[in-house]
């Protein structure tokens, strides 16, 4: 009898969330998916945590490119899956949400489809040319788009994800119109703008730093309201006169809806440990990467807080 009424627990415990809870979880390998190309700045910090994370949980952490569609064919993977803690992803703000609200992107999940675990980085956008540029300052670009309104080529990582919020911010604040070209991740643009396919790109501190360090773009502004550790010396949109054009990537690890709140707490405390280590600090920094990490109850908050942002430039876009 009383067997019984420890089978029928259980089997209540795991009706009421979903999947069975092993107290020695997990117990095979973790899928870790990025949505976008290998080599953007998603990606940098993914494969850093990964292999850290795994270290301290003794099992692979399988990192796993799943690109399409700004980040939507990901997405819509990582909401299709089993909550039971063995296939994650990560997530970035506000594109994730602007895939969501975009009617004309037909998305088939929801925001409350995936559940926010912890943040990693909050990734500002840049402005950037290459150095053999005529535009050596904001200005400069500023006063030859006027004379050219529509030929100047703007190339944007994403549709209606951050760095192109950040262009319209900036191109409604500056009285200025270039012609917008896209791209599915942060590689293709600025191989892009280096070919010489674009003239200037807007895209994150991650994404250009490497790049940048190598000297083969030039910096001309950063989408913030303070200078960046990583560019002491480069103006911010507010000193240069826009202090409302301010836009950032903010990227970190979620799981479909429906986990169960001890694996939660479990892969909440385990990145978190791993994101704290000073080799996991040390090589985000490097990578030029701004570390903001925002455990579960506080990065939950500010996914519902950027779903708000989201609406604002998904109605102006569809406005216009």
């Amino acid at each position: 009898m009383k067997g019984k009424w420890i089978f029928g627990l259980a089997a209540l415990l795991v009706a009421f969330v979903g999947v069975p809870y092993a107290a020695d979880y997990p117990t095979r390998p973790i899928t870790l998916q990025i949505p976008y190309p290998a080599g953007g700045s998603t990606d940098v910090g993914g494969r850093i945590v990964a292999a850290i994370a795994e270290k301290l949980i003794g099992q692979p952490i399988v990192v796993l490119n799943k690109a399409g569609a700004g980040g939507q064919v990901g997405w819509t993977e990582l909401a299709r899956q089993k909550p039971d803690g063995y296939y994650l992803g990560y997530i970035n703000l506000p594109h994730l949400l602007t895939t969501v609200l975009d009617p004309e992107r037909k998305a088939l999940f929801k925001a409350d489809d995936i559940v926010p675990i912890i943040s990693q980085a909050l990734d500002p956008t840049t402005i950037s040319v290459r150095p053999d540029s005529p535009w050596k300052t904001l200005k400069d670009l500023i006063d030859d788009s006027k004379k050219k309104p529509g030929q100047i080529a703007a190339g944007i990582v994403g549709y209606l994800q951050d760095d192109e919020i950040g262009y319209l911010q900036f191109a409604e604040a500056a009285g200025v119109q270039m012609r917008m070209v896209y791209f599915d991740g942060a590689a293709p643009a600025i191989t892009a703008l280096l070919g010489k396919h674009v003239d200037v790109l807007f895209c994150t501190v991650g994404d250009n730093f490497t790049q940048w360090k190598a000297g083969r773009i030039r910096m001309l502004t950063i989408m913030d309201k303070e200078r960046s550790k990583f560019y002491p010396d480069l103006p911010t949109t507010a000193e240069l006169g826009f202090p409302t054009v301010l836009s950032a990537s903010t990227r970190g690890i979620a799981a479909p809806k429906g986990i169960p709140a001890p694996m939660m707490k479990r892969l909440e405390d385990l990145f978190h440990k791993a994101m704290m280590t000073k080799e996991h600090i040390d090589m985000l920094e490097k990578a030029g990467q701004p570390v903001k990490i925002m455990l579960s109850e506080e990065f939950g908050k500010y996914y519902w807080e950027q779903f708000n942002v989201a609406k604002k430039w998904v109605d102006y876009v569809r406005k216009k």
